[in-house]
């Protein structure tokens, strides 16, 4: 299978690629990313010679580019997307321009190319803010409640239009929060991972009492992959850690594993419309997929610790900001690269 990942230079995206390609030899992968905050090309640098690995750098917006490379691939995985809830907060024009007009843009172009199949990749943050109790699953209501949550809640809107109008080949998932390797450290635990091994604290928003279900991204990877090649067209599946954690028991666990005491959470006011508690079903996928989270919470906490740890550098030039040199050393400060070989 030749399949083109959007955004998989970002975290979630650059996971995927070395998932696909390890547990799939035959498959050929793509990556179109824009390089923008999250895109962070020195991600992929270990496939750079691949012979089933190409990168073109490119905007999910620009139609030409988005044409060119769809109409080499069997199917599609968009991953791209402005993520950040408060950056969302701050300014939401680039999330209504990439989340959905980039997620319109890759539909057509779909469609316009003898349908190909289009997975993509969504939040449980679409769904609003859950009660005491209670799981979303694949019938949840929408209730979006940022600029981020409401412009992903628009594109799987038109990736499901798109199947009922069009019956262009779709399936969608929605998922918990992730961790793992390659998270930009803006987020919650690389944040408070990285701060610490800079022996800074650890800024918690309100009371902490906000709770997350976490998923470890290869769990995640493994569901994306089972969805694309055996999910049933039109369906969406969401995937859960079964792990739900308030943010002031995640930070303790975080505090513990890496040798520090309470003296290092910086209480901070909260953030506008922070939702309560996201907590996912996966019974849906598990009973139709195969699939179930196994990576246990504390091996893959002290298996993400353990990862900043050694790849000090990686987030330390993101934090400086000095990646962006790099960048625009290798592709200039805009434009786009098309693939050529398979070391583009």
């Amino acid at each position: 299978m030749r399949i083109l990942v959007t955004g998989g230079a970002g975290f979630i995206g650059t996971n995927f690629v070395f998932h696909t390609l390890r547990a799939h030899p035959r498959d050929e992968v793509t990556v179109l990313d824009a390089l923008t905050y999250a895109g962070n090309l020195e991600n992929l640098k270990p496939l750079e010679g691949h012979p089933r690995f190409t990168f073109a750098k490119g905007d999910v917006c620009d139609r030409g580019v988005v044409e060119t490379l769809i109409r080499g691939s069997d199917a599609v995985v968009h991953f791209a997307a402005e993520s950040h809830v408060d950056r969302s907060i701050a300014d939401a024009s680039a999330f209504v321009r990439t989340n959905i007009l980039g997620t319109q843009t890759l539909l057509d172009a779909c469609r316009r190319n003898a349908n190909v199949r289009f997975h993509h990749v969504s939040t449980d943050e679409v769904f609003g803010s859950l009660g005491p109790k209670g799981l979303f699953n694949e019938s949840s209501p929408y209730d979006p409640r940022s600029p981020y949550s409401a412009s992903k809640a628009a594109a799987d809107h038109l990736v499901r239009a798109a199947w009922h109008t069009h019956r262009l080949p779709v399936t969608i998932s929605n998922t918990s929060n992730n961790y793992g390797p390659f998270c930009f450290p803006e987020k919650l635990i690389p944040l408070f991972i990285t701060n610490l091994l800079e022996g800074k604290k650890v800024p918690l928003y309100g009371d902490g009492m906000n709770i997350r279900d976490w998923i470890h991204v290869e769990d995640h990877c493994r569901g994306i992959d089972l969805a694309l090649r055996h999910g049933t067209l039109g369906e969406t599946y969401c995937f859960g850690g079964r792990n739900e954690r308030t943010n002031a028991e995640l930070t303790e666990i975080i505090l513990f594993e890496m040798g520090f005491g309470k003296e290092m959470i910086l209480p901070v006011t909260d953030r506008p419309g922070h939702d309560r508690r996201y907590a996912i079903d996966s019974a849906k996928a598990e009973r139709t997929l195969g699939w179930h989270p196994e990576v246990p919470f504390i091996v893959g906490i002290r298996k993400t610790i353990a990862w900043y740890v050694a790849n000090r550098p990686w987030w330390e030039r993101i934090k400086s900001g000095a990646y962006r040199e790099y960048y625009e050393k290798q592709y200039g400060a805009g434009g786009v690269t098309r693939p050529q070989d398979p070391r583009t």
